[in-house]
């Protein structure tokens, strides 16, 4: 900054108040060292400035996956509508991890972010005991907590699986059979497959069809794998409902490849309107839920949060989900 200064033969006060958003600094001067800063490759230090304002300008985002769709296009939009704050998104890869989501937590709490947002698949205990003191925001994302943190963006994802099971069974299956991970504990998966048991025992069927593979997120190809050995293990399965709509698709790719009609010989249902469910032939009925709305909502609430003026009590904010039935049920 000294150097800056130097060059553009002002203050390093100048500099400092020309480098500010809403800058006091005439138009002309404030010009000239921003040329001068342009030029000489000048980042500004934001930590050293953090120290003067109490703020860090950023917010820590801890997602399960990188190679999602739903929460890349979360992310995004989260991006978008912290931009317009002034605040930037420090990005983590939990991998559906308790110990890495508290050794991230930890890592991000050091840079003093402005507020936390993670998805919610179950914390450690001492993950919640750290954000608990943290004295920050914190928002869960894709669930509606039975004991939140402090504020949420979601649904809740047993309900929506339960709906859909139900909608099934009002279609006439009564074989329905549920591919979820092997490895989900606390997951948001694990309440999917609850609600599917729960529809199934309310109607007075068995819930008993149940195949669990890989650890989450599963892939296309783990539901290609999967699906022979569910039908070999429950071969009057007359409907399979997948955890997602990515191994619904590799469920579909393998039944085709053997010649089983779908949905005549048997029906498949997924769950999360991916891209991939919208365009597979024939088309999977899925459980609709938009992410992009998800990072909507979530900007929103943190930027009212951070703006100091705003009540700062726990908010819960429902996103809805529908359910789309495509050519894959009947």
């Amino acid at each position: 900054m000294r150097d800056v200064a130097r060059a553009a033969g002002v203050s390093r006060m100048t500099v400092s108040r020309a480098l500010k958003k809403n800058s006091p600094v005439s138009r002309e001067t404030r010009e000239r060292i921003l040329e001068v800063v342009r030029q000489m490759n000048y980042v500004p230090d934001q930590m050293a400035g953090s120290l003067t304002t109490k703020r860090s300008g950023f917010v820590a985002v801890l997602v399960p996956s990188l190679n999602n769709l739903h929460f890349a296009e979360t992310v995004q939009a989260l991006t978008e509508a912290l931009e317009k704050i002034g605040q930037q998104v420090l990005l983590g890869y939990t991998d559906y991890s308790k110990q890495r989501e508290e050794e991230l937590v930890e890592a991000m709490l050091r840079r003093r972010p402005e507020a936390v947002v993670l998805s919610y698949d179950g914390h450690s205990d001492r993950t919640v005991a750290l954000l608990s003191d943290a004295n920050v925001p914190v928002v869960e994302l894709w669930e509606v907590p039975e004991d939140p943190l402090q504020h949420t963006i979601g649904f809740s994802n047993r309900k929506a699986a339960a709906d859909m099971t139900a909608a099934l069974i009002g279609k006439g299956y009564r074989n329905i059979a549920f591919l979820g991970e092997a490895d989900d504990a606390w997951t948001r998966g694990a309440a999917r497959r609850a609600g599917w048991r729960d529809a199934m025992q309310a109607a007075g069927l068995s819930a008993h069809r149940l195949m669990k593979i890989g650890k989450p997120p599963l892939s296309i190809e783990d539901g290609a794998n999967a699906a022979p050995k569910l039908l070999a293990e429950f071969p009057d399965t007359d409907c399979v409902f997948c955890v997602s709509d990515v191994p619904a698709f590799g469920v579909l790719t393998y039944l085709k490849s053997i010649g089983r009609d779908v949905p005549g010989d048997i029906a498949i249902a997924g769950f999360g309107n991916f891209e991939v469910s919208r365009f597979s032939t024939p088309a999977i009925t899925t459980v609709e839920v938009d992410p992009r709305e998800i990072g909507r909502a979530t900007g929103a609430l943190i930027a009212d949060v951070l703006d100091g003026s705003g009540d700062t009590a726990p908010r819960h904010g429902a996103v809805d989900v529908s359910l789309s039935f495509r050519g894959s049920t009947r």
